[in-house]
């Protein structure tokens, strides 16, 4: 492992891909801690630390997604989920709209167009959510003055909506930035950095709590936890890679006097082909109404109170909805990256066919038929991963601890291994370009694998 490293540290290209992401996140972190002006963190942290109930763990989860940003108040308070938000719009506005449809299919044109209308709505988005951020601070002053220095004004709210919503947009170019000049997928990365941000105080807390001796805790239940989650690391990880390998044949073709015999090869589906999309997008379109809520929470508290009795993390509509959404957008994302139409006729096209099915609408249907049913059971295992915190909550009565166990389980956790994965292929797709090593195919090296050397 550390002969990888330093191969891979060693290639000046994938170094600065490297340090160029590392950059982009540090500059993150630094963000997280920078408070909007004209608001007195002591005295916010304050209110948070004598916080209870339902609004403690609503804040709590939006938290965990911001990095500690929207607790502090910072200019990256609303994280990257505005633009994720805006995502999810024009992804289905894609599905319904003939135009936005036409647009999509003109190449690199149409994409750039896109992604200006994603920009644009998530620009509308942070603004609304801003102004109601500002609303829900308001109400905390009139609970515990002193939160807002100077008073509540036109011009504080005004600063604000500017100042979160600018912090967004600039979260946006950055993760766009590490996607092209960086490794990975830049704004998986950001969800990433800010869910790991987290985790160093968790420990600490817990594990203090553990050794109290008046404490709620036993080691007993602690290696339970510890086993769970060692277990759920590992279903993630299967969940990740497993694959649906459909069997491939094709024909034989003739080339100038010589008949080459066609060749077997195979059609893998993956088992979650959408990854921690489905997670994302859930999270953020249940977070949408529940921050919304409580900030009007002052101004109306009656809507807020239904909002917070069905939509709080952990309730049960909040978990079936959870469920649903995550088995609709795994079903969304397969349909985007196969088209079994399109595969039919480009097997057709190449003279290949699955063994025992006729070719055109007949492989079509089987194929159509293999997608819809890896896609069922994947998403219910996904959404079985994701709800899995609660499940423990419930069971253990750890509401104490329900920081700690959406931080390390469930949509997390599922984030936190896909990100790594893909970010750990991203690396090893690189070294294999330049002939090196590497992280993962160490027992299929091929015979014909050219050994390590200098880039040439």
């Amino acid at each position: 492992m550390f002969k990888v490293l330093f191969t891979v540290f060693s290639i000046p290209d994938l170094r600065k891909k490297i340090l160029f992401t590392l950059g982009m996140l540090i500059i993150f972190r630094i963000g997280s801690h920078i408070t909007v002006p004209g608001v007195n963190f002591q005295a916010l942290s304050d209110y948070f630390s004598q916080a209870a109930g339902g609004a403690k763990g609503l804040t709590d989860y939006i938290d965990l997604f911001a990095g500690g940003a929207f607790k502090r108040l910072s200019i990256f308070a609303l994280g990257i989920m505005p633009y994720i938000s805006a995502s999810i719009i024009m992804q289905l506005m894609m599905v319904v709209v003939p135009s936005l449809q036409k647009l999509a299919k003109e190449g690199e044109y149409g994409r750039r167009k896109v992604n200006q209308y994603t920009r644009y709505g998530t620009v509308i988005l942070c603004a609304m959510q801003s102004y109601g951020i500002t609303v829900y601070i308001s109400s905390l002053n009139t609970q515990m003055p002193g939160i807002i220095e100077g008073g509540d004004s036109l011009g504080f709210t005004a600063l604000t909506i500017m100042t979160i919503t600018a912090g967004t947009i600039l979260l946006m170019w950055l993760g766009e930035l590490m996607t092209e000049r960086g490794i990975g997928n830049g704004i998986s990365l950001l969800i990433f950095a800010g869910i790991i941000s987290g985790a160093p105080e968790a420990i600490r807390t817990f594990w203090a709590d553990v050794q109290n001796p008046s404490g709620t805790l036993d080691m007993s239940l602690v290696l339970i936890l510890v086993v769970i989650f060692v277990v759920m690391i590992g279903l993630s990880i299967v969940l990740s890679e497993g694959q649906r390998k459909i069997p491939l044949n094709y024909g034989k073709k003739i080339v100038g006097r010589k008949i080459i015999q066609g060749s077997s090869q195979v059609l893998p589906i993956k088992v979650n082909a959408a990854n921690v999309m489905p997670i994302i997008f859930a999270s953020s379109l249940l977070l949408f109404p529940s921050q919304i809520a409580s900030y009007l929470e002052s101004s109306y508290p009656g809507f807020s109170a239904v909002i917070n009795t069905y939509l709080a993390p952990g309730t049960l509509t909040q978990i079936i909805l959870y469920i649903i959404l995550i088995i609709f957008f795994a079903y969304f994302y397969t349909a985007i990256q196969y088209n079994p139409k399109d595969l039919a006729e480009a097997l057709k096209k190449n003279g290949g066919f699955i063994p025992g099915v006729r070719p055109g609408s007949e492989t079509e249907e089987f194929i159509e038929a293999v997608l819809n049913r890896i896609t069922l059971s994947g998403a219910i295992f996904l959404a079985f991963i994701a709800i899995s915190p609660d499940l423990i909550i419930k069971i253990w009565d750890l509401q104490k601890y329900s920081n700690m166990a959406y931080l390390f389980g469930g949509t997390s956790l599922l984030i936190t291994v896909g990100v790594t994965l893909d970010t750990l292929k991203q690396i090893h797709s690189q070294l294999i370009m330049r002939n090196y090593e590497g992280f993962m195919d160490k027992s299929r090296k091929s015979p014909g694998r050219a050994k390590v050397g200098k880039l040439r």
